[in-house]
């Protein structure tokens, strides 16, 4: 069982007050512990933890490109197999890194079968850069490359299923989780590190400066995200999901209201129609999952 009391994630780094990926990094860590070789692609992660010459990890760390930070991690698995050492893989990236700009190296390295852990920390978006629309970018979020505005609601395309891409991949265990539930997040990726070959993880990781809340309202919109259905927290085995966290839904409308990227949904005037499509999609995460908590009748 890893030590979840050690921190090994030093304060002091730059990460913005209320940063969700910062909160990713330290409960990941306390679930890996130190027995781990933490390879990051470029993204927000590496620019807040790693200004050089400084460093936030407290575990060995490697920092890769955008697009190819799984096949170095595949390589650093490879070379620690061929010596006999026990010390276990975890690659970090973005939804930007992971979604979209290394999503070959990561096919690649699962189709290979390594032993690794690959944790996508999913603050749908290409925060560090500018904030742009990704492939994890929800439907109607407004970015700088998808705004909103007199002939557009923002994002036109649905958020990318990338864990079942992954559980495509023959991934013997494949996980969302987020940040607002810790310990359910940190008993994933302990699960998943310690299952034997290539596992994924994906984190819910809200930007207060990228979707425009106040930076203690983190963990709430976290929380929102869950109980509106439009986020999903299960586990999948082998392809098969074998669990799902189960919630009293609310409507979509008490998670987007919350946050500026979605601010174009209800000001200057209330657009009634997306907020149904949007509806939409969570209702359709209900059915496909089984989401809804029966309510007992007085």
């Amino acid at each position: 069982m890893v030590e979840r009391d050690i921190e090994l994630l030093e304060c002091g780094h730059r990460a913005c007050a209320g940063c969700g990926l910062a909160m990713a990094a330290r409960l990941m860590l306390k679930a890996v512990g130190k027995d781990v070789i933490i390879v990051s692609a470029t993204g927000c992660m590496e620019v807040f933890s790693t200004p050089y010459p400084e460093t936030a990890w407290k575990v060995p760390w490697i920092h890769s490109l955008f697009e190819n930070a799984a096949g170095v991690g595949s390589g650093i698995e490879a070379s620690l197999r061929r010596q006999g050492r026990s010390e276990k893989v975890v690659i970090i990236g973005g939804d930007g890194a992971t979604f979209d700009i290394g999503i070959q190296c990561i096919s690649g390295a699962f189709e290979r079968g390594h032993d690794i852990t690959y944790i996508c920390y999913d603050n749908e978006a290409y925060m560090n850069t500018g904030i742009q629309r990704s492939g994890a970018t929800p439907y109607d979020a407004s970015t700088t490359t998808s705004p909103a505005g007199k002939h557009s609601f923002g994002n036109t395309r649905p958020k990318k299923d990338l864990p079942a891409i992954m559980a495509a991949h023959g991934s013997p265990y494949v996980a969302t989780a987020t940040i607002a539930f810790p310990m359910d997040m940190m008993k994933k990726i302990e699960r998943a590190v310690a299952t034997k070959g290539p596992c994924y993880v994906q984190v819910h990781s809200p930007c207060a400066t990228g979707w425009g809340f106040e930076s203690d309202q983190t963990m709430t919109i976290g929380k929102l995200a869950v109980e509106s259905g439009l986020w999903v927290n299960f586990e999948m085995v082998n392809g098969e999901v074998t669990r799902v966290k189960k919630v009293v839904r609310k409507p979509v409308e008490e998670y987007l209201i919350t946050q500026k990227r979605f601010r174009h949904l209800f000001r200057p005037v209330r657009q009634e129609e997306e907020i149904a499509k949007i509806q939409a999609y969570a209702d359709r995460n209900a059915e496909k999952f089984s989401l809804d908590i029966k309510q007992q009748k007085k």
